[in-house]
This record gives structure tokens, C-alpha cells and sequence, in this order.
């Protein structure tokens, strides 16, 4: 099961005990303030969490896997994402 936007929600709710509707928009803020931080091209990195990086992607070939046929596809930036080493000594305990 996916951890989701409601789920963090519900989760500060119950241990913070604020009201949703702030725990709706501090999590809101929070999403975005990264989103628009990766959108400007910047790094965004969350001490013992991890490091979110935006990384460029060259115009290459493929090819449809159903058809066969050869395609361009274009370039364009993806999102990575790379974990601390605290957050898979977490994972891996």
C-alpha cells in the first residue's frame, strides 16, 4: 500500500494534534516549496532523508515496443531521487 497526501495528513493530525485544515496546509506549502525549488533547477535536500535532483535527459532514439517503429524522443528533465544514509540504514534495519 502507497503512503499518500491524506495519510501524511491524518498522521500529523493525530500527533500534533493541530487542526486538519492547518495540517492540510502545511503539508501543501511544504510540496510546493520543493516543487518550486526543483522547477528552478535547484536541488533540494532533507538532512537524513535524502536529495531530490533534477537531471537533464538528451533527445535519443527508441522505439515502440508494441509497433516496432522508430521514434525521437525529445529531450527533457526528469526528477531523482537519492536517499541518506540514515534513511536506508532505516530501511534496511
Amino acid at each position: 500500500m502507497s503512503l499518500t497526501k491524506v495519510d501524511i495528513i491524518d498522521s500529523i493530525y493525530e500527533k500534533i494534534g493541530i487542526p486538519k485544515k492547518d495540517c492540510v496546509r502545511i503539508v501543501e506549502s511544504i510540496f510546493e516549496i520543493i516543487k518550486d525549488d526543483l522547477d528552478k533547477g535547484n536541488d533540494v535536500m532533507i538532512s537524513g532523508f535524502g536529495k531530490w535532483t533534477v537531471k537533464s535527459k538528451k533527445k535519443r532514439k527508441g522505439r515502440n515496443p508494441q509497433t516496432g517503429k522508430e521514434l525521437m524522443i525529445e529531450a527533457r528533465k526528469v526528477v531523482t531521487f537519492r536517499p541518506s544514509q540514515v534513511l536506508k540504514g532505516e530501511v534496511n534495519s
